[in-house]
This record gives C-alpha cells, sequence and structure tokens, in this order.
C-alpha cells in the first residue's frame, strides 16, 4: 500500500506541509493524549528504543520527528556530548523546548527545525537515529531514510518505533476497536481536530508491513536490520545499523 495518506484529504496541501499543520493544531493536546491513548505504555517503547543504542556508546544523537522531544529527553540517559532533535512542526518543537529547558538539558539538547527529507546535517554526522512515531509521516518514505543512512556514521546504529496492527488474535481484533473506532472520537473531542486522529489509523495501515519495511531499509543501505513486536505487536521497534 501506498504511505501518501493525508491528515486532510479535502485540501490540496502536499503531506508535508499537511503534517506539519496537524501537529501545529494538537501541539498542546500532544503529549496528553499521547500518553493516554496509549495507557502509558509509549514510555515503556521508548526506553526500549534507546536501549538499543546503548550498545553503541552513542556520542552524538539525531532524534527524526522529534515532536515535543520524549525520544531525545530519553536518550540523555545515555549521556552522549550532543543530541539535536528535528522536526518540521514548529508548536511541538516549542512545547519540547519547555521540557528540555525544565530537565535541565539545553546544553545537551537542540530543537531545529528541519526536514527528514532533506537533513541539513554533513554525512556521517551522527552515532545514532532515533525515530519515535514519524517515520510514517515522511511524505516520500525512502528519500526519509536515505537521508538517514547518509547522516549517520559507519557502524552507527538505527532505531525507529512505529505503530502497527498486530496479527493475533484477540489482539487484533481488540486493536481494530480500539485504535479505529475508540481513539479518534477521545482524540477528537480532546483536540479538536477530529482529522488528527483519523488520519493516525490511515496511516499505520498504508504503512509498510513489517518485512516490506526491513527490505526498504536494506534497499538504502542498511544491514543486520530486524524488528521486534513491542506489547502485543500494536507497536514495531525497527534495528539496523549502517
Amino acid at each position: 500500500m501506498g504511505t501518501n495518506v493525508k491528515p486532510y484529504q479535502n485540501k490540496n496541501s502536499s503531506k508535508k506541509e499537511q503534517v506539519a499543520s496537524m501537529f501545529d493544531a494538537i501541539a498542546n493536546r500532544y503529549d496528553f493524549l499521547n500518553h493516554f491513548l496509549s495507557l502509558g505504555i509509549d514510555i515503556i517503547w521508548r526506553k526500549r528504543a534507546i536501549k538499543e543504542i546503548a550498545s553503541i556508546k552513542p556520542q552524538s544523537i539525531l532524534d527524526i520527528a522529534t515532536g515535543t522531544g520524549d525520544l531525545a529527553i530519553e536518550a540523555a540517559k545515555l549521556k552522549p556530548k550532543k543530541i539535536i532533535g528535528v522536526d518540521i512542526s514548529n508548536n511541538m518543537l516549542s512545547h519540547g523546548r519547555i521540557k528540555v529547558k525544565k530537565k535541565k538539558f539545553e546544553s545537551l539538547i537542540d530543537m531545529l527545525n528541519g526536514d527528514a527529507e532533506n537533513l541539513t546535517f554533513d554525512n556521517d554526522t551522527f552515532d545514532a537515529i532515533t525515530a519515535g512515531f514519524g517515520v510514517r509521516n515522511f511524505e516520500h518514505l525512502d528519500n526519509g531514510l536515505s537521508e538517514m543512512y547518509r547522516v549517520l556514521k559507519s557502524n552507527g546504529k538505527v532505531a525507529i518505533i512505529e505503530p502497527a496492527e498486530p496479527v493475533t488474535f484477540p489482539f487484533k481484533q481488540i486493536y481494530n476497536l480500539y485504535f479505529k473506532g475508540i481513539l479518534p472520537l477521545i482524540g477528537k473531542l480532546v483536540s479538536k481536530d477530529s482529522s488528527a486522529y483519523s488520519y493516525l489509523p490511515q496511516s499505520v495501515e498504508a504503512f509498510p508491513t513489517r518485512h516490506a519495511f526491513l527490505k526498504k531499509l536494506e534497499n538504502v543501505g542498511f544491514k543486520n536490520v530486524q524488528y521486534k513486536p513491542l506489547t502485543f505487536g500494536v507497536a514495531i521497534l525497527y534495528i539496523a545499523t549502517k
């Protein structure tokens, strides 16, 4: 299936523009909804992702689609020299900078506006790259993955978390009821943006299957690609090295 599902199907703007607009609109409620709708399990998923890159003791980390910076802040536990979070939504970044300041990580974590498909960093800049729930929002998935590969150092490691549809009974049925029925309703009530939480299940459904995504990682040059189901497969942790 194609990955170019857009948040606002009745608008002619690009997916990139719509995603930025959507996250700008829901930024002030994003953290609450993220933790509430995942029952707080997303916090555990981020810890798993950071644990994966910990093995290489990264000194420089890039967090793609950083949003409000939860994954970048979690990565600070590894005590690297520098973490850079990049996102296309200024409102999400503003909330993230407040969190970074509260944690007193201003000298460690930079929150920058930037396009994951056209990164401004030099080749071979980062020891590790993380991405939490953002890769499926790329307008051109292969471009975004190629950019991640380009700015990663040789032997560097990437860890990507994405929501997924479970494949086993009864989790698939429970997921469909919650993710396609209850979640968009709650999201609409709390965020006042009905499109944002209808787009979420649509974007997950349109994302490549587990093995298809591993193939895409291999196609841009990554090796040692693997995936690890999280919480009965409602999310997947993808890991690869350069």
